[in-house]
């Protein structure tokens, strides 16, 4: 295609699908599972993967800010769409425009919903987000019961929903979770009593989907899994007894030269790296404008003919040389994969993430992110 980059992100829309009902399945099918899209859907494209995810049968998605709800609803997806970052109270207005959901943690929101509500002769239903051991958004579980009062006291304003956050469910250990559910639960009694009538009560996320099945509530709310990895990494892989979740994303360039350098050379910014024997390096179009973190330097592998490749030298903006001496035939146009699989080897995001003393979630948004992206079936 004329004018494509090098680099490519593929995301199998089969493997997005393949999850969602993996996940659902293991939540139960009476309950609901929303998908987090919120940061482009992980670097997989918010929109092609929400619209995805609809097809598969997904009537809730999750987003950070009311931009990101706006663009999905302008795409034309249907069913709630979770603002869960808060908003503006200028922006007010935006929630009834494009009938958004707003997850409140302060009265102020909620006061500045009623208003809008009352200005329109309408009712919004909201969820409240609480900080049961997430030390991050939300009323604190001793604040429930009086901000509920206050809340109910709003005209406009239906309380439609609780939640909360596990900040270690990808932790096997069931005491720190589990203290937390008790927790939430707690809470979610504390609501119910106050409202008086159903309140969808959420807290599971995907640690809590497959290693917590009994926090999975009314509502769970699936990210990284949906995606294919596992939030405890390659533990989570080698632990998994039951069908194991598929990456959905691929990322890979090509060799644009091939040179013979003699020992003794050094490679790339501050010569970080010096031959040690006559070397042949390939040199790619791929640095860390394109997420691939300089972090990455002198100790990344790529795959070329099915093998491996380590990166020599540091990784500049738009280019990495990689060592190719044991590599029999390698050319210029020759594939060149960075994540996914080519014959019989994989490198996957828990590993590339591992080497950045990161997780699968910050390369999974670094890749999809800054490069162009083609969807397959």
């Amino acid at each position: 295609m004329i004018g494509q980059s090098f680099n490519q992100i593929r995301v199998s829309r089969q493997a997005l699908r393949y999850n969602y009902r993996l996940l659902q399945k293991r939540a139960g099918y009476q309950v609901r599972l929303l998908a987090m899209v919120k940061a482009d859907a992980y670097g997989h494209g918010m929109i092609e993967a929400a619209s995805t995810f609809s097809d598969a049968g997904c009537t809730d998605f999750g987003v950070a800010e009311v931009c990101e709800g706006i663009k999905l609803r302008k795409s034309g997806i249907k069913g709630n769409i979770f603002i869960f970052l808060g908003f503006d109270l200028s922006d007010v207005s935006l929630f009834f425009d494009y009938d958004l959901v707003p997850v409140i943690y302060d009265l102020e929101s909620a006061k500045a919903l009623s208003r809008q509500a009352l200005s329109l002769g309408t009712e919004i239903a909201v969820h409240v987000k609480v900080d049961c051991g997430m030390t991050r958004l939300g009323i604190l579980p001793d604040e429930v019961q009086d901000f509920i009062t206050k809340l109910m006291q709003l005209p406009g304003i239906k309380c439609d929903g609780i939640a909360s956050h596990f900040p270690r469910s990808d932790e096997h250990d069931l005491s720190q979770t589990s203290e937390q559910f008790i927790r939430f639960e707690k809470v979610s009694a504390t609501a119910k009593r106050i409202q008086k009538s159903k309140l969808t009560v959420h807290t599971a996320n995907s640690g809590g989907i497959l290693y917590f099945p009994q926090t999975c509530c009314d509502m769970v709310r699936a990210g990284i899994s949906l995606y294919g990895y596992y939030p405890d990494g390659m533990a989570g892989i080698e632990s998994e007894k039951e069908e194991k979740l598929q990456p959905a994303m691929s990322f890979t360039t090509r060799v644009l030269q091939v040179k013979t350098v003699a020992a003794g050379v050094g490679v790339s910014y501050g010569h970080t790296f010096k031959t040690e024997h006559e070397t042949i390096l390939a040199v790619l179009p791929v640095g860390y404008e394109d997420g691939l973190s300089r972090s990455l330097s002198n100790k990344g592998e790529v795959l070329i003919h099915g093998q491996r490749a380590i990166i020599r030298g540091r990784i500049c903006m738009n280019l990495c040389m990689v060592d190719v001496t044991a590599i029999d035939g390698v050319l210029a146009g020759d594939e060149v994969v960075i994540l996914g699989t080519q014959t019989e080897d994989t490198i996957s995001g828990d590993e590339i993430a591992e080497q950045m003393n990161s997780i699968s979630y910050e390369v999974l948004c670094l890749f999809g992110n800054n490069n162009q992206r083609r969807y397959t079936e």
